[in-house]
């Protein structure tokens, strides 16, 4: 039997991920498009006044890009299997209480 409440929601999925593709074509970070939030605070720190300090300077500095790219997808591992196992963990509490 066809769910059309499901279709219906593949339908709506499928033009929210279209849409801003098609709207966006041909369009970049040179536009003005898709650009991080660290870039404009940047350019706004620096369109404000010249006389702008920094607060601290960094401990470390990584040597590369590549280094620093690194150690975020580190850190983002080590966040999702810390995640993991709180889901885990939870979920077979859940199947003790429910087998009791």
């Amino acid at each position: 039997m066809v769910d059309y409440k499901q279709i219906g929601l593949l339908v709506i999925v499928a033009i929210l991920i279209i849409l801003p593709l098609a709207m966006f074509n041909g369009h970049g970070e040179a536009d003005g498009y898709f650009g991080g939030s660290d870039d404009a605070a940047g350019e706004a720190i620096t369109q404000m006044d010249a006389s702008y300090t920094p607060w601290f300077e960094s401990i470390w500095e990584p040597p590369s890009g590549e280094i620093q790219s690194l150690l975020f997808c580190l850190q983002t591992a080590i966040g999702a299997i810390i995640i993991g196992y709180i889901f885990g963990y939870w979920n077979g509490l859940r199947k003790t209480k429910i087998e009791k």
